[in-house]
């Protein structure tokens, strides 16, 4: 399913997306606002957003100016469309930050190469990770950094599941994609219905990162970890859930126990400009995610220490 965003004002052009986005399943999100397409990213994972417009554009270009200065919407390629623009009206739309205009007269079979074009290189470039669709490790490192060249507090909370290996070994990997799948929807949707501004990436395989405010921790971590709790119990066979564990082979390539696989997530809060640079934020997080996870059943652990 590809999920596309589209503001349109005195022009319709979704029969025409529909055949040169080539797709059987497009789901078009229509919003007219600003605050209308940050509820939709609350909701859904974006791959496009679309400006359409035949008029002076001026409300259509402050849209694109404001999604391009977006942390999360931002990462979405965004295609500006006018039927009649003056050459000036290109230039602005580009300057802002558009992936693509599309101007004249609709040309399915090139507008449909470029949008072929435009999401690959969107997928390739931005590093957005291919199972889950969320941010990938240059956006996380950009992120952070941000945020600490920035004046506000936050906390980056990482999260990762135990014994994830085994199950994967266990079940195969189309049901632990599944899985992840599954953790990336659920850290997802709990952190953008708990905070305005709040971040989600994926590290890759059952490594996730998501930045909110300091006073959300504990209502959004205890929130991800009663719905995994509840949610992994049905990725399991009945018979291995009355057991309590599976029995696979571990890396010395012995059989050994694994329990119901668990979640933990590690947090660290940066305040009164504590971190200078993302290095010090992550070595910092990777030795409080060890400790966090020696902990029984899934649990989140917040860094009380001051920087070491």
């Amino acid at each position: 399913m590809l999920h596309c965003a589209l503001y349109q004002e005195g022009i319709d052009i979704r029969d025409k997306l529909k055949r040169s986005l080539n797709r059987k399943r497009v789901k078009f999100l229509p919003f007219r606002e600003f605050a209308e397409l940050e509820a939709l990213i609350q909701k859904h994972i974006l791959d496009l957003v679309i400006i359409a417009g035949k008029g002076r554009f001026e409300t259509e270009l402050k849209l694109a100016k404001r999604i391009k200065k977006h942390p999360v919407l931002s990462l979405a390629p965004l295609v500006l469309y006018h039927p009649g623009p003056e050459k000036k009206l290109v230039l602005s739309g580009f300057d802002l930050g558009a992936d693509e205009f599309f101007f004249s007269k609709w040309d399915t079979k090139l507008f449909s190469s470029k949008f072929k074009m435009i999401l690959s290189r969107s997928r390739r470039d931005l590093g957005v990770n291919p199972t889950t669709k969320l941010p990938g490790t240059y956006i996380i490192q950009r992120e952070i950094g941000r945020r600490i060249g920035g004046t506000r507090r936050f906390a980056a909370c990482y999260a990762d599941l135990d014994n994830f290996k085994a199950y994967n070994d266990y079940y195969g990997y189309h049901y632990g994609d599944s899985l992840i799948r599954m953790t990336s929807e659920i850290i997802r949707d709990v952190v953008h219905s708990q905070t305005k501004d709040g971040f989600v990436g994926h590290v890759g395989g059952d490594d996730f990162v998501f930045i909110i405010a300091p006073e959300k921790v504990h209502a959004v971590c205890d929130r991800i970890i009663k719905i995994f709790d509840r949610m992994i119990i049905r990725r399991y066979k009945k018979e291995d859930v009355l057991r309590g564990h599976i029995v696979t082979t571990n890396r010395r390539g012995k059989n050994e126990k694994y329990p119901i696989m668990t979640l933990s997530i590690a947090v660290i809060v940066n305040q009164k400009s504590m971190f200078k640079h993302v290095g010090e934020i992550s070595h910092m997080i990777m030795d409080l995610k060890c400790y966090t996870k020696t902990l029984p059943g899934s649990n989140y652990f917040i860094e009380r220490r001051k920087k070491y």
